[in-house]
């Protein structure tokens, strides 16, 4: 198994990819994503970010917590990253994901269809995360009004060979959106 798949010729032309940012609430990955994004479109590359909260709200509004509807949202977003990328969009996705095999099935499903998919570890550990805790979700966990929080009482599997690991609370998410872009012109995608 590996965290890309390879580049077909017509891939490069289009310019499409999917860049998928995994990793812990509160990581980093929304950030990085939006500053990675910000460079490309300054650069006048067609991007999208497919943030998790947002697709939550809309596509896959309904589905709650359970192994299963994390499943099927990791799915849905990636049937939409896959087939903006495969039509030339370099789709950013910073979403938790925490099962592996979800994972693997949107890689696979790029890997069909020959388009690049990048998995990006963003490897903030729990401990900062919880001093972050952007959505206050951790505080809520604490409180006991919260349980299935991934990383602390559900888990989180981490990519066993992503094409990157971003030690996010080690970098600036400059830094860190930098790294990816250097992946990115490292494979020819930009």
């Amino acid at each position: 198994m590996t965290g890309t798949t390879p580049l077909c010729p017509e891939c490069r032309r289009r310019g499409g990819a999917t860049v998928w940012l995994t990793g812990l609430p509160s990581a980093g990955k929304t950030t990085v994503a939006r500053r990675l994004a910000d460079r490309l479109s300054a650069e006048g590359r067609r991007v999208e970010v497919l943030d998790g909260d947002e697709i939550r709200r809309f596509l896959s509004a309904g589905l709650g917590f359970t192994r299963e509807d994390r499943h099927t949202n990791v799915q849905r977003i990636g049937l939409v990253s896959e087939v903006l990328a495969r039509n030339g969009v370099l789709s950013l996705v910073p979403v938790i994901a925490p099962y592996a095999d979800s994972r693997e099935a949107v890689r696979e499903r790029h890997e069909k269809s020959g388009t690049p998919y990048l998995e990006v570890h963003v490897a903030t550990p729990v401990e900062v995360c919880s001093e972050r805790d952007v959505k206050g979700l951790y505080a809520r966990q604490a409180a006991g009004e919260l349980s299935g929080l991934t990383g602390v009482d559900d888990p989180y599997e981490a990519p066993a060979d992503p094409a990157l690991v971003l030690p996010a609370h080690l970098q600036t998410p400059r830094e860190s959106a930098d790294a990816v872009y250097a992946v990115l012109a490292e494979r020819g995608l930009v």
